[in-house]
């Protein structure tokens, strides 16, 4: 399948003899570059504008180019790069996914994950049983008639991914740590779980739906979450042991940046060989390799990764908008569709209705939930935290639009008409929650949390350190921790009633006494970086 390809609208093609390249290619991706540069430019000038980002701004000049393009091709096309779903899915994506987890906060992640879990699965769910019914029920009353019982169920999956790729732009990590950790990592769990509902719908008999089928469908996902999350550990892994035991830093930095971002990569494209998600993968790839190999390359490689991992996921990130943007402007899609205004304006005002009340239906019942369980008041979601989250989830984005085109393009069931109305009505709400809902969000953040925020604690008081919860351990009478004789012990607690008690504390104490004991001995991080003699940091890296 080509997965690039242009559109010669704009220039007549001539071929010249002392060139073996595609002119039409050139002029496309000359425009591109151009755009990329102008998006980076004018993201700069904006930098302090809090109703602006470069998601916004590269979406938006998209629009203006397609528009451009409408003119100067006279209304035959507004697109003068074509490409498959396959760029977007295994060129695009990764780079952004592994750099927000090579570069997320591992413990304010963590501490949420019960919440993050919730959200981006049972979430999703409820997410598409509502959206699915009320397309169902709505559009007939709008007059599309046409679609069947799998294409309200593919619309209902299709509308549920959110776009993890806009949170980065609109949340901050270092101000609202709490807000980013869950809705950017319900994000990366939403986009996978969105991706198995679809891919089920798409294989689903519609007239043998019973009991078992949704419980071959959990678990399927069950078995994708946790082979996908094994498979990107055990790469991350892999790196990080090569990279310790060979010492590629004695000869050559390069060699330590290529082999992380190849088996970055690599571990993506293995998961979707095996059918796996490669989003959950290469995410968790990324959190391994922060932790482990990260810490076993050389100082100067170290600065290398971090600058070149985010550099390729902001060019990808604003390339993925400025196309967005561009697309929004489909002439062909548009003339298909052959709806009338209200028509079109009536079909994405339901779906994005159903948006808002699929995501509220899940959000603040599971945050009331996931409060109940915390003890402490510190850790509990506030209502106004819960709004935001809520806010905040309800973008989407390119994850959107790819599936729509895959469900719509080439539909045998659905009249033409039919088909491209819900990819112009999914184009639009794409379009209005991201310029609407990512301008607003910040400003919103700002007058809602931050104006008034009280000191911001750090997570080590969220998370007691390896002292406090040894004094715990102490407190509750461990033998081996007070020095007692072995025939005389204390009443204590045991393990089960303290992980009962405390469980996020408890866990990540004993994570960490095994990380020290067993993990970084043999896989390196942070205290266990080999030594290089060639490497001007080598024995500095060695004790830090």
């Amino acid at each position: 399948m080509a997965v690039l390809e242009t559109v010669p609208v704009l220039f007549p093609v001539h071929e010249s003899s002392s060139s073996f390249l595609n002119t039409s290619t050139i002029i496309a991706l000359t425009v591109f570059f151009a755009l990329l540069c102008a998006c980076i430019v004018i993201g700069h000038l904006l930098e302090e504008n809090r109703w602006a980002n470069e998601s916004i701004t590269a979406l938006l000049l998209g629009l203006c180019a397609g528009v451009v393009v409408l003119l100067v091709s006279k209304f035959q096309s507004s697109r003068i790069l074509v490409f498959s779903e396959d760029l977007f899915f295994l060129y695009l994506l990764p780079p952004i996914i592994f750099n927000a987890g090579f570069q997320v906060k591992k413990k304010q992640f963590f501490k949420n994950i019960t919440t993050i879990l919730l959200f981006g699965v049972f979430g999703t769910v409820i997410s598409f049983c509502i959206i699915s019914l009320g397309a169902y029920l709505l559009f007939k009353k709008i007059g599309i008639t046409n679609l069947d019982i799998q294409d309200y169920l593919a619309v209902g999956a299709i509308l549920s991914a959110t776009d993890s790729v806009c949170t980065l732009q609109v949340l901050s990590q270092d101000e609202t740590p709490l807000l980013y950790s869950i809705v950017f990592g319900e994000g990366v769990v939403n986009d996978a779980t969105s991706i198995v509902l679809f891919n089920a719908v798409q294989s689903l008999d519609i007239n043998n739906i019973d009991t078992l089928t949704a419980l071959k469908l959990l678990g399927t996902f069950l078995y994708l979450f946790f082979t996908s999350t094994a498979l990107g550990i055990a790469v991350g892994l892999i790196s990080a042991y090569i990279i310790k035991t060979l010492y590629f830093g004695r000869h050559s930095t390069d060699r330590e940046v290529a082999l992380m971002m190849l088996m970055a990569y690599l571990s993506y494209m293995l998961a979707e060989l095996l059918d796996l998600s490669g989003i959950l993968t290469i995410f968790f790839c990324g959190i391994v390799m922060s932790h482990y190999t990260w810490h076993n390359v050389t100082e100067s490689s170290r600065i290398t990764t971090k600058h070149a991992f985010a550099t390729i996921s902001f060019i990808a990130e604003t390339f993925i908008f400025l196309y967005v943007g561009m697309d929004a402007l489909d002439i062909d899609k548009w003339k298909s569709s052959n709806a009338s205004p209200a028509t079109s304006v009536a079909v994405s005002s339901t779906l994005f209705a159903m948006v808002l009340v699929g995501r509220a239906a899940f959000v603040f019942p599971i945050a009331n939930i996931a409060n109940c369980m915390k003890k402490r008041e510190n850790t509990k979601i506030q209502f106004r935290q819960q709004f935001i989250i809520w806010w905040a989830g309800l973008m989407r984005g390119a994850v959107t639009i790819a599936l729509s085109y895959n469900e719509f393009s080439n539909s045998d069931t659905t009249s033409t008409e039919d088909s491209a109305l819900m990819i112009t009505s999914t184009i639009i709400v794409v379009l209005f929650s991201t310029v609407v809902f990512g301008s607003i969000t910040k400003p919103m953040i700002e007058a809602m949390l931050l104006r008034n925020a009280k000191p911001m604690v750090s997570d080590a008081t969220d998370i007691p350190s390896l002292e406090d919860l040894n004094i715990s351990f102490l407190e509750n009478g461990d033998p081996s921790e007070q020095g007692q004789q072995a025939n005389n012990p204390p009443r204590r607690k045991n393990s089960l009633q303290l992980l009962i008690s405390n469980p996020t504390s408890t866990i990540h104490y004993w994570w960490r006494k095994f990380d020290d004991k067993f993990m970084r001995p043999v896989f390196g991080g942070r205290g266990f970086v080999p030594f290089v003699p060639s490497s001007p940091t080598g024995a500095r890296d060695e004790t830090s």
